[in-house]
């Protein structure tokens, strides 16, 4: 078997999800993070958009061969390895192909949420947030997991979503993920989920509250208000 190895950030949410699924199907990988504010050289040679994950496949024979983009990685994940994540109902499998990529819309807002300038910003993607995780609350059923009682990529995907949480609503209440009980049941069944816990260092919160702090944002403002 080709040994992997997962370059990685400390913060990365799209990091995050592979070495999810890789946990959840058993596969032994080595994981190598890199300071993206300093990105080494080697990994400039590797990563045609400069982004992780990559993950590297190294063969017996002494090939190599590097993949990027998350959404490549979990497929080819879910094409070479047991323990599928992905319905087996082609239909199905699609409408969860299509809630990934909703979880990375999310990610994206969460960007514009953590990065608002002043308060009035910050209230708007608050407000846009809430209504995307409403859309997602219509969408959930009997849990734990967002397919029932079979974990998925979806799930994979709402780890790393949900652990921002963690640490944004340490800062404030911001509503967004108010009076949405399926959704709430949801994120505390992920968050005790091991393959999703060891998905980082236990240096997390620290790591990422301290990122906020840097962003010179709105929400930096309440950070050092509170401080």
């Amino acid at each position: 078997m080709p040994k992997l190895i997962l370059i990685s950030h400390h913060l990365c949410p799209y990091v995050q999800r592979a070495a999810i699924s890789l946990a959840e199907k058993g596969v032994p990988f080595e994981r190598i993070y890199i300071d993206l504010a300093n990105k080494p050289d080697w990994f400039r040679a590797l990563s045609p958009l400069g982004k992780v994950p990559l993950l590297k496949v190294e063969h017996e024979d002494g090939r190599s061969s590097v993949i990027f983009e998350s959404a490549v990685i979990l497929e080819y994940l879910e094409e070479t390895q047991l323990n599928p994540l992905h319905p087996a109902d082609p239909l199905e499998r699609a409408r969860h192909r299509g809630w990934v990529e909703f979880g990375s819309a999310i990610l994206n807002r969460i960007a514009r949420f953590y990065s608002a300038a002043d308060p009035a910003a910050q209230s708007a993607e608050a407000q846009e947030l809430a209504s995307m995780f409403a859309r997602i609350e219509d969408e959930l059923d009997v849990g734990p997991w967002f397919n029932g009682q079979r974990l998925s990529l979806v799930d994979a995907v709402f780890g790393p979503i949900f652990r921002y949480f963690d640490v944004i609503d340490r800062i404030g209440d911001f509503g967004i993920l108010a009076g949405k009980p399926k959704l709430a049941a949801w994120r505390r069944s992920l968050g005790q989920r091991p393959s999703i816990k060891d998905a980082v260092t236990p240096d997390y919160p620290e790591r990422l509250q301290a990122f906020f702090e840097r962003k010179g944002s709105a929400l930096t403002a309440i950070i050092r208000r509170a401080a």
